[in-house]
């Protein structure tokens, strides 16, 4: 198949799952903001922060390993079997090995809900391992069920845990790791995985093979995290877990941007290692470059002209001072699509230490910027962190990058995105209400000019498919 109808197809077959977790994310605002305090979601947001830092430092970032190796293997039914037994031997053993740390940890040291976070971890550690083991076979249908089932199972039990059982933030974490539990089990069953699990496949040549390419990847996951959740540490030990409320609030709809460019990113990675020695490689990257750069700043253009008439439907008045910092964060998010559609040059290349370097330097910035400026201008100082490092990041790994593939700008691209952000965020806090509609208008306006060529693509795509269903 065509390398560009192929990433399409991944794309949407991966989109389809994961927009179904997103949305009912995004529907179950008003409930968290109606029925949980300020303090409430800061403190669980600050639980699944540091939930994030510890499933890659427990795995070793084993899921990215066992994905990149299992794409190499497909059509190799006894490379695939090896390969899932040392996956498996590696899981146990660190998981045991974390959860007698983490039992001993907290025996000295008081942490809410203690039994029941070490199951979120655990059901998270094999949630994100399974996931990576169905894209590595190929099985992206059964990827994008087990995100259905997860949002499903996600929206039904945190309206039985917060809505009638009041459990409050309790509930909001038994939800969470009881959607992980059920999408874990349904891809080993589905996979049949227990079929490829034989201890006497057990390697330790390939053990070392497969941590050397993902263990670089470590630093570049809690640089990662550090980039990204490091501002509610601080916010919560300087500002306090309100404030962190207020900022997880504000943190929920640039990441939308966040969510579709890792559902890209999913497809995006496969093509990556899939053509990253095609003749055309070049030609093939710099045209889905352009082609992504495009579609998600409209995207964010878009989402900051639209917020002043949706934030309003979705949060609760206590939560109002989120609407200010935004803007910042969206910026952040369309500087990490470029980030993320380069990381996955590198990682096709096996160049995971280039990967953990540079975000190493985003981390940096991001903390000293925080460090700085958190208590001259409170919040504002972690959504402008957020959106300067990963700028930094971006403008580093675009010329870094060209030691090894060549990826060309179109001419002007960069100018007009200036010069609509600017006026997006001119009239977002502006209070003419004429003003922000005429924003919107030119949004759409613009998004329909940029991306022409994708819509004629696309457009094209299924007039002949139905022509052909005819």
């Amino acid at each position: 198949m065509n390398k560009k109808k192929q990433l399409a197809k991944n794309t949407i077959i991966i989109f389809m799952g994961r927009v179904c977790t997103q949305l009912i994310s995004y529907f179950l605002l008003p409930l968290y903001t109606s029925f949980l305090k300020t303090k409430e979601y800061g403190l669980v947001d600050l639980i699944q922060t540091y939930v994030t830092l510890l499933v890659p430092v427990i795995t070793l970032e084993l899921e990215m390993s066992i994905f990149r190796y299992l794409i190499d293997s497909r059509g190799k039914e006894k490379n695939t079997k090896v390969l899932m037994s040392n996956n498996f031997y590696i899981l146990g053993i660190s998981l045991g090995l974390f959860s007698i740390l983490y039992i001993i940890f907290t025996s000295f040291i008081s942490i809410p809900f203690r039994w029941l976070i070490l199951l979120d971890i655990i059901v998270c550690v094999l949630s994100g391992n399974f996931l990576q083991v169905a894209r590595g076979f190929g099985r992206t249908i059964d990827y994008s069920i087990s995100c259905i089932l997860t949002g499903v199972v996600t929206i039904l039990s945190n309206i039985i845990t917060i809505c009638v059982l009041k459990m409050g933030a309790e509930g909001m974490i038994f939800s969470m790791m009881l959607a992980n539990f059920i999408c874990s089990l349904y891809l080993f069953l589905r996979l049949k995985m227990w079929k490829y699990v034989r201890l006497k496949l057990i390697d330790k040549k390939l053990i070392k093979e497969m941590n050397k390419y993902s263990i670089p990847l470590i630093p570049n996951g809690i640089s990662w995290w550090i980039v990204n959740a490091s501002d509610r540490s601080i916010i919560s030990f300087v500002l306090g877990a309100g404030a962190n409320g207020l900022y997880a609030i504000s943190n929920k709809f640039p990441t939308i941007i966040s969510s579709l460019t890792g559902v890209f990113n999913l497809s995006w990675s496969e093509s990556a290692a899939l053509h990253i020695d095609s003749p055309d490689r070049d030609e093939f990257f710099s045209d889905i470059t352009n082609t992504v750069i495009k579609l998600f700043t409209s995207l964010g253009i878009g989402m900051i002209a639209c917020m002043p008439f949706v934030f309003p439907l979705f949060i609760h008045s206590k939560f109002q001072e989120a609407y200010q910092y935004i803007p910042y964060l969206v910026l952040g998010c369309v500087f990490n699509v470029v980030i993320c559609l380069y990381s996955q040059v590198y990682l096709a290349k096996k160049l995971s230490k280039k990967v953990a370097s540079t975000t190493i330097m985003g981390a940096i910035i991001n903390i000293i910027i925080n460090v700085l400026f958190i208590k001259k201008i409170g919040l504002y100082a972690a959504a402008i962190s957020t959106m300067i490092s990963y700028f930094v990041m971006m403008i580093y790994r675009h010329f870094e990058l060209k030691k090894y593939v060549t990826i060309k700008i179109e001419n002007g691209l960069i100018l007009k995105t200036i010069c609509m952000f600017t006026i997006s965020i001119f009239f977002y806090y502006n209070s003419n209400l004429y003003l922000k509609i005429f924003s919107l208008i030119l949004a759409c306006i613009y998004a329909i000019i940029i991306n022409k060529n994708l819509l004629i693509s696309v457009k094209g795509y299924i007039f002949s498919k139905f022509k052909k269903r005819i």
